[in-house]
């Protein structure tokens, strides 16, 4: 099984600035790259202080260009804020200056205050999203291509420059449902999916989902992998615990509102709201807890086949922390996992 670490940029301070934030994804990024982490993640968010990153591509070959080996996922990139035949140009560019480490996950936009802000109402996501992928995976492995459907509509057009071979860039679908799952594999996707709090019935019928369609397809399906995303940290003693634990309570009272809730967002920051799940509740449900107890918990994803697991330690805690967490987390906990040789492929 492998491991990433998420990037995502948590900025509930206006006079941390932008540059230190960034900064700091980058310093986290090098050390993944140092320790033998198989990819970093990047988001892409827009208008908010919450997983804030409105440019995942450039981050992505800026984080290349400091690194050697990691892969750069995009989780996720959000097609229908996008203009395909824009975003293919730039995907296989980014691809080239990457150098073949770009994995490409993308959605359809989770966010109402984001995407209603910028054009795109919630109603529509998910009928712009699959037209987008069609439209995309159609300029990524064809020339002259022309659409005629509800959101495009062009004359035959050559995306250029053209992608530097068949498989890539390689694309990840970000999604939940088991049998979504199993209709995505089919189409020769890699999968990202999370356990709604954690829920381990619907995380089995997950990996059921995407096994099946795998043996489905035969040796096809072989390369295809399933990631799973889940918030963590570690820590060694009950007082570090609750403190990741009330970090991560803190964090929620502002994901849950531009998530779940009314989306009230102050000149880009996000309001933190009180929320109905306690602190214990949330501390069941995260991936906060000591290095043995953290081999013991994610051998269960292992066992069930999960490839690789995306850990996201970006919660507010301060940056030191955070580090602190990559390397131990490399040190104590991956020897355990660690693949053999003939298991690593793409994706």
């Amino acid at each position: 099984m492998k491991f990433s670490i998420q990037l995502s940029a948590d900025y509930p301070d206006k006079s941390y600035g932008g540059d230190r934030v960034y900064a700091d994804m980058i310093e986290q990024a090098v050390l993944c790259d140092r320790l033998g982490y198989d990819a970093v993640g990047l988001t892409e968010h827009h208008l908010v202080s919450c997983l804030m990153n409105p440019a995942p591509l450039q981050f992505a070959v800026k984080i290349a260009a400091h690194t050697d080996r990691i892969k750069i996922m995009t989780s996720v990139i959000v097609l229908p804020l996008h203009d395909m035949r824009i975003l293919a140009g730039e995907l296989v560019v980014a691809d080239i200056f990457t150098e073949g480490r770009l994995l490409v996950g993308v959605g359809r936009g989770a966010f109402r205050f984001e995407m209603e802000r910028l054009g795109v109402p919630m109603e529509e996501t998910r009928a712009r999203f699959d037209e987008s992928l069609d439209v995309l995976q159609a300029l990524l492995t064809e020339e002259e291509v022309s659409w005629h459907g509800q959101y495009y509509d062009f004359e035959p057009l050559t995306i250029m420059p053209r992608p530097v071979a068949p498989d890539r860039p390689q694309l990840m679908m970000a999604v939940m449902a088991p049998e979504g799952i199993s209709a995505c594999t089919k189409r020769g996707f890699h999968i990202q999916t999370t356990p709604l709090a954690g829920e381990h019935e619907l995380l089995v019928n997950q990996v059921r989902g995407h096994k099946n369609a795998k043996a489905e397809m035969g040796g096809d399906g072989d390369h295809l992998s399933i990631s799973l995303s889940r918030v963590a940290h570690l820590a060694h003693t009950p007082t570090e615990r609750q403190q990741r634990v009330e970090a991560a309570h803190a964090y929620y009272s502002r994901f849950d509102n531009i998530y779940t809730g009314p989306g009230l967002v102050d000149a880009g920051m996000i309001r933190p709201l009180p929320r109905s799940q306690s602190i214990d509740e949330l501390a069941d449900s995260l991936l906060v807890c000591t290095p043995d107890e953290m081999v013991e918990r994610l051998a269960v994803y292992a066992d069930l086949g999960i490839d690789r697991v995306i850990l996201n330690p970006n919660f507010g805690l301060p940056q030191a922390a955070t580090l602190e967490m990559i390397e131990c987390f490399a040190e104590e906990v991956m020897p355990e996992f660690a693949s053999s040789p003939e298991a690593s492929q793409p994706g």
